[in-house]
């Protein structure tokens, strides 16, 4: 449920649990283990040596990062918030924050240029770069001099000590800077565990953001994200996510904080906040559906519901012989698209599967037909293959792949789709110029 319209809770402000540069959480008075979240009109750059105040950045903050968690929510990802409940602030379970940046980048932009100087900018990396720096204050950690603030980590999932690098300095052939044994780093029970689904976490809400960006002619190209635990010990994607945490660019030019950064007037730097949290109150899930029309009970339609697994609630199921019942069968398909226009139908009829065809012609929702007795009767194909003109029909042999088709049809506007699919793709993809 999309709770933009929802009555905002009734919360009166605790004590101040922390406060950063652009927020302030408080603890809610009577809700224990939750907080409020209450951005600032400040923006900063350069660890705080640029600093200003923007007039309404922080109701335009609270917008953004509410319209994407929305989102994120919606496709069941774990994160720290529950409603907004004011213009600049929003309530969420209280997390013991993890000392960690998270960066996804899906092209290379600012300190990636700089410590990678062979790429060029805006270098595309068909697999998602996932990178991690430790969060540091003051070039300083636990007594430990930095040369750098959030240096970037080097850790292997189970090793003994991290390797820290200048974020702003080549990496290639450099040595870090200082090297920490886990245990002056980690303060959580067996946190190395962790780091996959941090990983996992921050890439998946990466492809959902992605895709969100694309419906609506923007591109995404990184974005930083940090977790906690909460009171329940569950690592939650954290903090928050608006037009300071990524780059986005429109026609070729940022859209966000890069503008500050690089110099922008404030003026300039307050509309494109204003842009981007109108852009973003669009973000939702579409209502779609996947129509499995059988013709009779006993087609098994298990392989179907299997193949769809986490994403079955778009099945509905259909028991109609076109053959015997066709104005049944046009009255209903009529109804479904109606019902919900963004339709696809998998047609699996054994023997003559004239109705795969029949129900493509008679509709603009597209039809993949799977011929049920194709492996004992493969003449059977041809009643799908030999379609005569303006009959669309899609013919797959195997269930599994006429799911995966219906899926990828159906991801060109459906972000929680794009990233379930894209998720796969990306762990058989190498990027091939990383040195």
């Amino acid at each position: 449920m999309d709770d933009r319209t929802s009555k905002p809770a009734k919360r009166a402000l605790g004590a101040l649990v922390n406060e950063g540069k652009t927020k302030k959480i408080h603890q809610l008075s009577g809700q224990p283990g939750m907080v409020a979240v209450l951005a600032k009109d400040d923006i900063t750059a350069g660890d705080g040596a640029k600093h200003d105040i923007i007039p309404d950045k922080g109701r335009l903050a609270t917008a953004t990062t509410c319209n994407v968690f929305r989102l994120l929510k919606a496709c069941g990802l774990p994160v720290a918030f529950e409603e907004q409940d004011s213009p600049t602030s929003f309530i969420a379970p209280q997390c013991t924050m993890l000392p960690y940046e998270v960066v996804v980048r899906r092209e290379a932009h600012g300190s990636a240029l700089k410590r990678s100087p062979h790429f060029s900018k805006g270098q595309l990396f068909p697999k998602l770069l996932v990178e991690f720096y430790l969060k540091t204050k003051d070039k300083n950690w636990n007594g430990k001099p930095l040369v750098a603030d959030d240096p970037l980590m080097a850790y292997e999932d189970g090793g003994k000590e991290i390797k820290l690098f200048n974020p702003a300095k080549p990496i290639l052939g450099s040595e870090p800077f200082l090297v920490l044994p886990t245990g002056e780093v980690f303060s959580h029970p067996d946190e190395y565990k962790f780091f996959p689904e941090m990983r996992r976490v921050a890439k998946y809400a990466f492809l959902v953001l992605e895709k969100a960006w694309q419906l609506e002619g923007r591109t995404l190209v990184d974005y930083k994200v940090e977790f906690g635990f909460d009171s329940k010990n569950r690592l939650l994607l954290a903090d928050v996510i608006d037009n300071d945490s990524w780059r986005v660019l429109e026609n070729g030019s940022y859209i966000d904080k890069q503008v500050y950064r690089d110099g922008g007037t404030l003026d300039t730097v307050s509309e494109k906040y204003r842009h981007v949290a109108e852009i973003t109150s669009r973000f939702r899930l579409p209502r779609q559906r996947i129509i499995l029309w059988r013709g009779s009970e006993t087609d098994n339609t298990e392989p179907f519901s299997k193949a769809l697994g986490s994403m079955a609630d778009l099945m509905t199921v259909v028991t109609c012989s076109i053959h015997k019942e066709p104005i049944a069968g046009a009255a209903t398909l009529h109804k479904l698209a109606q019902e919900v226009p963004d339709t696809l139908v998998i047609a699996y009829i054994g023997r003559s599967n004239g109705a795969g065809p029949v129900l493509s012609a008679m509709s603009t929702v597209p039809v993949i037909t799977v011929p049920a007795s194709a492996k004992d009767f493969p003449e059977d194909v041809w009643s799908s293959l030999r379609a005569p003109s303006k009959v669309p029909v899609m013919t797959v042999l195997e269930p599994s792949n006429a799911v995966l088709a219906a899926l990828q049809i159906l991801s060109a506007r459906n972000p929680r789709l794009y990233a379930h699919l894209r998720e796969e793709i990306e762990a058989r993809t190498v990027n091939t110029l990383m040195v």
